[in-house]
């Protein structure tokens, strides 16, 4: 699933590819979970706006279309946005992936996962949203209206500090783990980066949050804002889908320390990553480094 830094890599690649640009033309698939806005209203209202803004909040880009009124856009677990020009095989089906070889390089045709397709009044490319699992969502917000699922997020994953994170532990005895990954406590955290900023802390995934101190948090926090920048200097994390919207993998899954590599040796110890389900997800722990 898209995180934080992947999120963000796609702000700063798609806003020179969408604001400023007037919308011509609005295509669809038909009405769908991923529509929270009903597909004929949302082109009724996308049709002839100026794309004026794009920001972030936690995994979710806002991008203000003029009037008041915004583009709710979040990717879900294997949300796709990007330029009509990305060539990447991560765009294409299994199918049609596994006939070509990696050098190969093809132009994406919009297929049934392309929910979304924006073309502009000028020549410029159109931007895409792909999502074959369809947890991704679009949403309209109308002038002063306000969005539920931006008012429960928390503090922002690079701004949050030492101090909030302990006095969010206080009394819970929930897994550190899964405290983290809460995104009424740390926005845009996800599977990845909790994982990694543990390790970097120290601090292993299944101990009680109220267990953990004051200069634990203080090393968590760090190392959330370390781990995130890092992601999104070398572009993010192409693990499964995510691809950023020139077509380009991400980096950073060749820098991990913990994540999904249970059964290899930790490279700060030597000992074993193991993986351990907390609260249903999969956590990668090195046993020696992480108390």
């Amino acid at each position: 699933m898209p995180e934080l830094p992947e999120v963000e890599v796609t702000r700063r690649h798609i806003a020179p590819v969408l604001v400023g640009r007037t919308v011509r033309e609005v295509r669809t698939t038909g009405a769908s979970y991923f529509f929270v806005t009903p597909p004929p209203r949302l082109a009724r209202a996308l049709r002839g706006a100026t794309v004026e803004a794009l920001e972030r909040t936690g995994k979710y880009l806002v991008a203000d279309i003029g009037r008041g009124r915004r583009l709710l856009l979040h990717l879900g677990m294997t949300g796709q946005l990007f330029s009509g020009d990305a060539t990447s095989l991560r765009l294409l089906s299994a199918t049609a992936r596994a006939s070509l070889s990696p050098e190969e390089q093809v132009g994406f045709e919009p297929d049934r996962h392309t929910h979304l397709q924006l073309a502009f009044e000028d020549a410029g490319p159109d931007v895409l949203f792909r999502d074959v699992r369809k947890f991704g969502k679009v949403q309209l917000l109308a002038r002063g209206e306000r969005s539920e699922r931006l008012e429960r997020l928390g503090t922002d994953a690079l701004e949050i500090q030492g101090d909030d994170l302990f006095r969010a532990t206080r009394r819970r005895k929930v897994a550190i783990k899964t405290l983290l990954l809460d995104q009424s406590v740390v926005a845009g955290s996800g599977n990845i980066y909790t994982d990694e900023a543990l390790f970097l802390a120290c601090v292993r995934p299944g101990r009680a949050a109220a267990r953990v101190t004051r200069a634990e948090c203080e090393r968590l926090a760090d190392a959330l804002h370390r781990i995130m920048a890092r992601s999104i200097e070398t572009g993010g994390s192409s693990i499964s889908d995510y691809v950023a919207p020139d077509g380009r993998d991400g980096r950073y899954q060749d820098e991990r320390k913990v994540y999904a590599r249970a059964g290899e040796p930790c490279l700060r110890c030597d000992g074993t990553i193991r993986r351990k389900v907390i609260g249903a997800r999969s956590s990668h722990y090195c046993p020696g480094c992480q108390r």
